[in-house]
């Protein structure tokens, strides 16, 4: 036999006019090399080469959504009026009654698309959706799940598809009504479920598979723990929804005597590898238990504004040595800039107090460390060696148009939004090319017309 012949990598240059390359300050001409998937050279100060593709602006890494309800999507501007979280629950439970595996495709595709747009490379779904009305099984158990999974593919961004554990209603009661369609009955069944999805997806490019708890409120404790065995055993991701409202945290301590984050510790669903998602009600004793395990938070603020869950403790969190990610959750906003800025402004709110986390704190929040909650190490950096992914904002648009280069980071984190995306690249594969979507074309069509048909 003669000798392989080794693969041939595509070669893309990028000649970025500016980039944020990690600490506090963008660095000016910086020329990017890709090889394949990912980048291979990374040089500052550097000349532009004739073949280099020029991104005038600024180029950052691209973000990652650490909390995505995809079906969630469809309620944005139905639920504004007068109400809580639980009046706001009950739509969406109407939405959850009428999805099966094609529509919710063509939905999740739509909205993966205009998160792209935004300037997202990845994305984790918070899937809970599992069975067809009353609970039954469809043929393929995880017929829910694939169209997710495939749904991103379409929309040319990663995917780690956190498969949620959901047994009941409330602590001590069955899971009913709509429910049904999220629940196994239980964690032998999840399981049998979940490994069944992690075969099938094998090591398909830009998918992974999580776990997830859908709460303390909807699993006990000792499903928990069989939920993070499973987790940890595949060293794969564990998400958590964990003290989102004063109510779960009152149900969850009647029914055991613990808190929610008390409760997660005891069953050994803590760590690295773990994420808290919203976090918004937890205590002083509770950011300690939860920063002394690591466990990352993925705080949601446009989504705790719709909802009024409140003001989650972030600084206190990240003192404790939690790690902050963010997710744009139900998606009444779908804008990581909006997601950064408001982690800060929601906080100068209530402690009237200003600068507790500098722009390139919250791109970090928005890039590594929330790849990193995703399963991604590695993602979210310009950086040799790192998934090829890059976003890049026009500074000449009317919010951004000013100083120049002068403080560019403060300027994009506090004053850009989605529409200032202009190129998207996702595992050195072009995705947004001068703001238009090159995979789905029509975004904003998709969607009226997917939302359109679930909403009839």
């Amino acid at each position: 036999m003669g000798a392989a012949h080794p693969v041939t990598r595509p070669v893309t240059r990028y000649f970025c006019e500016a980039a944020w390359l990690g600490g506090a300050a963008a660095t000016r001409d910086v020329l990017v090399t890709v090889e394949g998937d990912r980048f291979a050279a990374v040089e500052p100060a550097a000349g532009r080469p004739d073949d280099a593709v020029v991104l005038p602006g600024l180029t950052l890494p691209g973000f990652a959504n650490v909390h995505s309800h995809a079906f969630h999507r469809a309620l944005r501007g139905w639920t504004e009026g007068p109400g809580s979280f639980w009046t706001w629950r009950d739509r969406m439970y109407a939405v959850a009654a009428v999805l099966d595996p094609a529509s919710y495709r063509r939905l999740a595709r739509a909205v993966y698309a205009e998160m792209a747009l935004a300037g997202f490379s990845a994305v984790g779904e918070f899937h809970y959706l599992h069975h067809a009305q009353g609970g039954r099984p469809y043929e393929d158990p995880n017929a829910m799940g694939h169209a997710l999974l495939d749904a991103a593919a379409d929309a040319g961004i990663r995917t780690t598809l956190l498969d949620a554990c959901y047994l009941e209603r409330g602590p001590g009661q069955p899971a009913d009504g709509v429910q049904e369609r999220f629940s196994d009955g239980d964690t032998t069944a999840w399981a049998t479920r979940a490994d069944a999805l992690a075969a099938a997806v094998g090591d398909r490019p830009g998918a992974r598979i999580g776990a997830a708890v859908h709460s303390l409120r909807a699993v006990p404790p000792p499903a928990v723990g069989a939920v993070a065995a499973w987790a940890a055993a595949r060293s794969v991701p564990l998400h958590i929804h964990v003290s989102e409202q004063p109510a779960e945290n009152e149900a969850v301590i009647a029914a055991y005597g613990a808190s929610p984050s008390a409760l997660l510790a005891r069953a050994g669903a803590l760590g690295r590898m773990t994420t808290a998602v919203h976090a918004t009600h937890v205590g002083a004793a509770d950011a300690q238990v939860l920063g002394a395990s690591g466990t990352t938070v993925g705080m949601c603020p446009t989504t705790e504004r719709v909802l009024a869950d409140g003001v989650g403790p972030a600084p206190a969190l990240a003192a404790a040595g939690c790690p902050l990610a963010l997710g744009t959750d139900c998606h009444a906003v779908v804008d990581p800039f909006e997601e950064m800025r408001a982690l800060e402004l929601d906080e100068r709110l209530a402690s009237r107090q200003r600068g507790r986390f500098a722009a390139a704190a919250l791109l970090e929040a928005a890039t590594a460390a929330g790849h990193a909650a995703l399963g991604w190490p590695g993602a979210g950096r310009l950086a040799p060696g790192a998934p090829a992914d890059l976003v890049t904002v026009d500074l000449g648009s009317v919010r951004l148009a000013g100083a120049g280069l002068d403080h560019v980071l403060e300027r994009v984190v506090f004053a850009a939004g989605a529409a200032d995306v202009r190129h998207v690249v996702v595992g050195g594969r072009t995705v947004v090319e001068a703001g238009r979507h090159l995979l789905v074309g029509d975004v904003a069509g998709e969607l009226a017309a997917t939302i359109g048909e679930v909403l009839a």
